[in-house]
């Protein structure tokens, strides 16, 4: 194997490395997974997590930390779930990313509020996530995040 040296190349590799690994992160979230499973889909997300913040814009970031806390939500990782929603939430709001990246962070935000439950929090982020998809210019996007409220 040639060595990777020059840095348009490792930055490239990063890229690759972090979208390979998503995708199948969401795979493994639909289906019925084995311990062994869960395992892979956390260190999955966490891989890809890694390398968005290697390479990543701050939408990678806050898309990375999204899929994270929502493998530690599932998986019950409660304290870290709230740790990536949150950190999605600062890079959404302090990029600018707008509605559908903030309120996906909010969508998080409630989703670990619902899984550990919190019902007044859940309440409370849901309510703001519904407020950021309404504001959400993109038909296609805020239908998608308006079904994933739906979930909660």
């Amino acid at each position: 194997m040639s060595e990777i040296s020059a840095p348009e190349e490792i930055a490239r590799w990063h890229r690759r490395m972090a979208a390979d690994l998503f995708n199948p992160t969401w795979e493994l979230l639909e289906a019925e997974r084995t311990a062994e499973q869960d395992e892979e889909m956390l260190a999955a997300a966490l891989a890809s997590w890694l390398h968005w913040r290697r390479v990543g814009a701050p939408m990678n970031h806050a898309v990375a930390d999204w899929q994270a806390a929502r493998v530690c939500t599932v998986l019950g990782d409660i304290a870290r779930a709230e740790a990536h929603a949150r950190s999605s939430l600062a890079t959404a709001e302090t990029a600018g990313l707008g509605p559908f990246y903030v309120g996906y962070a909010c969508e998080a935000l409630a989703r670990a509020a619902a899984r550990a439950g919190d019902a007044a929090a859940c309440d409370v982020w849901l309510e703001r996530a519904r407020r950021e998809a309404a504001a959400v210019a993109d038909e296609d996007e805020r239908r998608l995040l308006a079904a994933d409220l739906d979930t909660i």
